[in-house]
């Protein structure tokens, strides 16, 4: 068979149902399989960014990986900002690049993109993707794809990248096709010798009783949920989670304390930085700068920091590790949760310590921090007003895909999640416009599941048009903008540094209801907090996509001080 027509068939064997490209010259030999592959859709972005992103949302919502696809040059250096989010998040993608011909190569002719030229494209995705590879001859497509899916799916994962030049794109294939890698997406594996350390450390009657669990995205790659509920039900542990791990231990779970730092509830902010903690369990989490509340050093000192991730090169990175666990979320979180565990009746034991302990926490306050924005009746409308309400009118099964900017803090704490892959957000590189071509891949990814986008207005300017690939294919998402006519993280710093510094962060206000209708999409303007529940209930209603513009107060603060708090006292002293 043709290259193509192999090539698409492996995507198919793997259960990938739709693939995002942004057609060109130099994969025209790919377009016929694209197109004819019975069961894969290709969904013809507006950008190739967008195509990236889409490939993104659909990984994440669908715990499979996302296969994108554009010409050599141009097209890679467009989706460069996609990729590096995708790796910086750990998100498999497959990006397939087209280049001339291998007889062209090196000699000057458009576009091309090979080594040794002024676009090197494997060599210029190289440091943003886990393997980078040129197929050089039709007989090794086969090994080259192999090598692309089980290096993406490897640890750490994350994107990877295939460059076929034209002439292999038409030539014929003998080779079998590659091997399943069903078995490849959740690895399961333990240190032992470091889970009996572990075993000994919270055993005996001197053991730790107070005890927490920060959850990280580890958790969600392992599909270790249940596990995880099981785990901290039997021994009546409360549970935080990274704004990245976001429902992967359900909120209203009465032994959730919510999530823990950039956006973070009270109770878990209260929890993790109490000086009476005695051991925190971290799963699946790096402890990166938003996940540590800042690096603040109150989250490590004077308790037993256990730390559990199936990459080892994470586990000490940030603070030294009194138990250091190479292990998967699921098979860690099974093991303690055993009742055979050695550690099972010291836990046991401490279970009317943490319930205690728990109510004390939760009698610091409300979870949530300003909840009298959440009924705010300003106008232009309170964030927090917005995504109150949109909770409140959608079903407990919304996917909400957040993008990057203040709405992204409102999003954080006031929207409330259930399961995993339900809050889908790029928190590490944080590109603007990521989650409107996101959504479109996370609804074709989870079909069944009403699926919401929540961006800014700046980000619209980056990546808005690609709500016309939305109507174009009919893709129901409902886009809820909050425009303020501002960058908005941005232009709460700016504005306080004078006029000038704030003027180069506003944004004239676009009647971006109008454009949505211009490009198919249905629009709605929404100035009236009263009007929002209908709004939603409308676009909900409505075939196809729908883009609500909600005209939101720029001034409003994000609901992050605990965050700016250990920001200006942190000191680099290690």
């Amino acid at each position: 068979m043709k290259a193509a027509d192999y090539l698409l068939g492996a995507l198919k064997s793997e259960g990938v149902d739709h693939i995002f490209c942004v057609p060109g010259g130099l994969i025209d030999p790919l377009l016929p399989a694209m197109s004819e592959t019975g069961g894969v859709t290709p969904i013809v972005a507006a950008h190739e960014a967008g195509a990236a992103y889409m490939a993104d949302g659909y990984a994440r919502a669908s715990g499979r990986f996302g296969s994108c696809f554009a010409i050599g040059g141009p097209g890679v250096s467009n989706m460069s900002t996609a990729v590096s989010a995708a790796r910086s998040d750990g998100s498999p993608i497959l990006v397939i690049s087209g280049q001339i011909a291998l007889e062209l190569e090196g000699r000057g002719g458009f576009q091309d993109d090979s080594p040794g030229t002024a676009i090197d494209d494997t060599a210029a995705l190289a440091p943003l993707v886990v393997s980078s590879q040129e197929v050089l001859e039709p007989h090794l497509l086969g090994h080259h794809l192999r090598l692309a899916l089980s290096s993406m799916l490897a640890v750490p994962r994350g994107p990877a990248h295939l460059a076929i030049a034209t002439d292999i794109q038409d030539a014929e294939v003998t080779a079998p096709p590659p091997p399943s890698l069903a078995d490849r997406y959740r690895p399961r594996l333990i240190d032992e010798a470091a889970f009996a350390g572990l075993e000994r450390m919270l055993s005996g009657d001197d053991g730790p009783k107070r005890i927490a669990i920060l959850a990280g995205a580890g958790v969600e790659h392992s599909e270790a949920t249940e596990s995880l509920t099981a785990l901290a039900e039997r021994y009546e542990i409360p549970v935080a989670t990274t704004l990245r791990a976001k429902g992967v231990f359900p909120e209203a779970h009465p032994l959730s304390i919510g999530v823990f730092g950039y956006a973070g509830t009270r109770h878990a902010t209260e929890a993790l930085l109490d000086p009476s903690l005695e051991a925190l369990i971290v799963v699946g989490s790096g402890l990166n700068q938003r996940d540590t509340m800042f690096w603040d050093k109150k989250m490590s000192e004077g308790r037993l920091l256990i730390h559990a991730d199936v990459d080892p090169t994470v586990i000490g990175r940030t603070w030294p590790a009194e138990s250091g666990i190479v292990a998967d979320a699921r098979t860690l979180l099974d093991r303690l949760g055993d009742p055979e565990c050695e550690a099972a009746a010291a836990l046991a034991s401490g279970a009317g310590e943490r319930r205690q302990w728990l109510a004390d926490v939760r009698a610091t306050g409300s979870l949530l921090y300003d909840l009298d924005h959440c009924e705010s009746d300003s106008r232009p409308i309170h964030p927090a007003r917005v995504i109150a309400d949109l909770r409140a009118a959608s079903s407990p099964d919304t996917t909400l895909v957040v993008d990057s900017g203040a709405h992204r803090a409102f999003c954080g704490h006031y929207w409330s999640s259930q399961n995993p892959r339900q809050y889908i957000s790029a928190t590490n590189i944080g590109p603007m416009g990521w989650a409107i071509p996101a959504a479109i891949g996370a609804k074709l990814a989870r079909p069944d599941s009403p699926v919401t986008c929540v961006t800014g207005d700046g980000c619209m300017l980056m990546h808005g048009l690609e709500i016309q690939t939305a109507a174009r294919y009919g893709v129901d998402v409902t886009f809820v903008l909050i425009n303020n006519g501002a960058l908005g993280n941005v232009w709460l710093r700016a504005h306080e540094k004078g006029p000038g510094p704030a003027a180069m962060t506003e944004i004239p206000i676009h009647d971006w209801a109008a454009i949505a209708k211009g490009l198919g999409a249905g629009g709605i303007r929404v100035e009236d907090p009263d009007e929002l529940t209908a709004a939603f209930e409308e676009a909900q209603a409505t075939p196809g996509p729908v883009l609500i513009d909600v005209r939101c107060d720029r001034s409003a603060a994000t609901p992050v001080a605990p965050w700016q708090q250990a920001k200006s006292e942190w000191v680099d002293s290690d």
